[in-house]
Formats: C-alpha cells, structure tokens, sequence
C-alpha cells in the first residue's frame, strides 16, 4: 500500500462511518429502522446521484479492494450473528403457528418469484437459466432476521405474542433461504468444485462434535485474559466474557467462513453454520455478549459494505421500462411476502389483525437482502442494471414495513382490537429477543392482556 493509498483508506472509512451515524439516526428520528438511512447513504455515495464524482475520486479502483476486504469481514461476523440469534427458543409454543406462517411466507413469494424471472428474462437473458430463476425466488423470499429484530424492540413486540411468531417464523425462513441459496451456488460453481462441496457434510459434523469444547468454553468462568473481567464475584453478579474466550469465538467464526470458502461456497455460509451450531444452554448471558461485541465491531465494518455495495448501484440510466421493472419487483416481492404470511398465519388460527401484522413484519429485508444479492452479482446471475433495481426493493420494502404496521394497528384500534391485547402471549415462554441491532429491551406483558389475547384467538 502507498501512502496516498492509506490517506484514502482512513478517509474514506471516516466519511462512511460519518454518514452511516448522521443517516441513521436521521432515519430513526422518523420512525425507521437505522439500516435503512445507512444502505442509502451507500447508494448516495455511489455514481447514482453525482455522476460518479464522489465513486471516482473518493473510491479510487485501487481503495476499493482494500474497502472490499473490511466489507467482507463485517458481512462475514453480521451473518454469525444472525446464525447464533436463530434461538430454538422462540419456537416454543409457537411451532404450529411459525411452521404455517414460514411455509406460506417461503412458499407464495418463491412461486411469485419464478415468474417474475422468467417475465425478466425477456431483457436479463443469462446462460444460468434455471439459477436464475431459482435465485429469483430467492431473493423475494427472504426476511431480515436482524432488522425484524430492531423493529420489534423498538416497539416494545419482542416479548408478545406477534413478536414471537415473527422472529420464529423469521428464522425458519431464513434457514431455508440460506440452505437453498448454497444449493443454487454449487450448481453455478461447476462441475469441478462438486467434490469440494460434499466437504460441508463432514465439516458441518466436525462443527458439530465441537459444542462441548464450545459450550465449556462459553459456560465457565474466569477471565482467561486482560480483556476479561474475571468470575463472577458477589452473590448474583454475572460471569463476565473474556477477551480470550470472545477471541478464540471470532476465530472460530472466521475459520469457518474460510473453510466454506474453500469448498467452492460463499465465506457466509460458514459464518451463518458456526453461530448456528454454538451451544445455546451453557452459554446464557455470555452467547448475548457475544452478540453485543460482535455487533459493536459490525455496527463499524457493515457501513462499509452499503458503500461498496452502493458503488455497484446505477439508477442513471434506468428509462420507461427500467421504472416498470422496478414496479413489478416490489410489487412481486411484497404481495408474495404478504399474501403468503397471512395465508399461512390464518391458516394456523391466528386472528387476522395479528395476521395482517404478522404479514407486514416478514416483508422487512434489509441488509439480507443485499448480502444474496451481492452473490447473486458475484455468482453471475444478476447483470449490473438488475442488481440496482433489486437493491431498491430491499430499500423500500425494508422502509415500508414501519408505516404499514402503524396503518394495521389504526385500522385494528377503530375496529376495538387493542395492540397489546391482541399480541400478547406465550409471554412466560418467550424470551426476549437478543439482536445485537436491537438492544433496546421490550416491556413485559400484563397478565390480562395475556387473557384477551387468548379470547381473541378464540374467538378468531
């Protein structure tokens, strides 16, 4: 690295996190979540707006790999954490209900998906026909675990009943779309890396024979390093996490995305299948401290991937055809999201308010989405001008979620539904949600609250 090339990186990396911090906080004051104002900072700084004045000279093609780099890092701890949050917990009580509201929510969308890519393939043509379509149905399918998670806290739904349902459902979706989108890139990997990919099933047991050592090591105390603060010392204080014992995690967690990097996979996957598999039980408060310092070393290294993922997005030359293509994605991706949830939910015997709340909640992608987007841009399978157009959708339907959930819970005030009452439950049952981006506890339910929610789903 020159110098110059230094003077860059460290400005750049200032001005990212700058701009990151003004529009998120810009985008909570008005009721979004932070993430949204951060992918359009990204946007912003990309050649969509300036002509590419700012992508030129402030991103020369020399910092972009170096920007890349720290990019992927971030990408890689986000997609642990979003694989150690995937809670077994939340399910209880809710196994039916989640089970039919993700089939739905996974279902619809993916149906509605593939038609929308043979519709696309008519300007888009690719040699990946069938992965193009496939990926397709993918990329409207999915749900930002993470981002849903922010949303709840910041509405006091962690610890109620449509809270529950959501982050449950939540997960069973993405670990479908996880699973399905490794698929898709082993196939489009070649035949040559087939070998390479069958090495996942003995990792993944190999991963697998580890939780004791993992859960000894997450469950015991002490502080094993200058970073730690030691065992728990009066009555009731809680076992600090260690520096070392944080560090050998993080190790762990990159190991793992390198490995299924070098079996022809995406570094992803590994992240997402070690936070997957840590112990849960030994782990208690620890696994959530976990979550919080990783989420700090996210919360600086993700704002770096929106801009390289920004830089890709050109809305310029985006004409007549180009708006109606856009049109029919958002409206392909938050009708499969919404009428498949709520066919699913009500289906189960959910009421339909929760239903309609349910169905406005998994319409929320956020950075998922552009993280499979950004395979699909590295994979082949999605063109320059199609990416631009996909990442707009993960925008707005992310941007759409809070005000469609404030317009249910309007229309279910002037029909007598209150709010409370009609989420709250399984609340002795659910724990909360621990995000790393929604550190903002939820309020406990009240016990009649609990009862009317009871009735109503009775009555439903």
């Amino acid at each position: 690295m020159t110098s110059h090339q230094v003077q860059l990186l460290f400005l750049d990396v200032a001005l990212i996190l700058a701009l990151a911090r003004g529009l998120g906080a810009l985008a909570a004051r008005i009721g979004q979540p932070p993430v949204v104002g951060e992918i359009l900072g990204g946007i912003l700084l990309g050649p969509t707006l300036f002509g590419g004045f700012f992508a030129d000279h402030l991103f020369p093609s020399d910092v972009r790999p170096l920007l890349t780099a720290l990019a992927d890092v971030g990408v890689a701890l986000f997609m642990f954490v979003v694989g150690l949050e995937l809670e077994h917990r939340v399910l209880r009580g809710r196994t039916r209900v989640s089970a039919g509201a993700a089939l739905g929510s996974t279902l619809v969308p993916f149906v509605l998906g593939v038609g929308l890519a043979l519709w696309l393939l008519r300007d888009h043509d690719t040699e990946q026909r069938t992965a193009f379509i496939v990926f397709m149905g993918l990329a409207v399918s999915v749900t930002a675990f993470p981002v849903l998670a922010r949303i709840l806290a910041d509405r006091g739904l962690s610890r109620t009943e449509i809270g529950g349902i959501a982050l449950a459902t939540a997960a069973l979706v993405d670990v479908v779309a996880w699973s399905a989108l490794a698929g898709v890139q082993a196939v489009v990997g070649g035949a040559d890396d087939y070998w390479r990919v069958t090495l996942l099933v003995p990792f993944t047991a190999l991963l697998v024979a580890l939780r004791p050592v993992l859960r000894r090591l997450l469950g015991s105390g002490g502080s094993g390093g200058s970073g730690g603060a030691g065992k728990a010392g009066a009555a009731g204080s809680p076992t600090r996490l260690s520096a070392n014992r944080f560090g050998v995690v993080l190790v762990g967690a990159l190991l793992s995305a390198a490995a299924t990097e070098a079996m022809g996979m995406h570094y992803i996957f590994g992240a997402f299948l070690f936070g997957a598999v840590l112990p849960r039980d030994a782990a208690g408060a620890l696994r959530d401290e976990v979550c919080e310092r990783t989420g700090h070393v996210t919360s600086l290294l993700l704002p770096v991937y929106f801009v390289v993922a920004g830089l890709k997005v050109d809305l310029r030359g985006v004409g007549l055809n180009g708006l109606l293509e856009l049109a029919v994605i958002i409206l392909v991706a938050v009708a499969g999201k919404f009428l498949g949830t709520y066919a699913g939910a009500r289906s189960q015997g959910l009421s339909p308010h929760s239903s309609g709340r349910l169905a406005a909640l998994m319409n929320t992608r956020g950075l998922t989405e552009l993280v499979i987007l950004g395979v699909g841009l590295q994979l082949g399978l999605l063109e320059q001008s199609l990416y631009s157009l996909m990442v707009v959708m993960a925008l707005v339907t992310t941007a759409m979620t809070g005000p469609v959930l404030t317009l249910l819970d309007r229309r279910g005030k002037r029909l007598g539904i209150p709010a409370a009452a009609a989420d709250t439950a399984y609340v002795a049952s659910a724990p909360p949600a621990t995000s790393a981006a929604s550190a903002v506890a939820a309020p406990e339910a009240k016990s009649t609250a609990h009862a009317h929610a009871e009735r109503e789903t009775a009555r439903s």
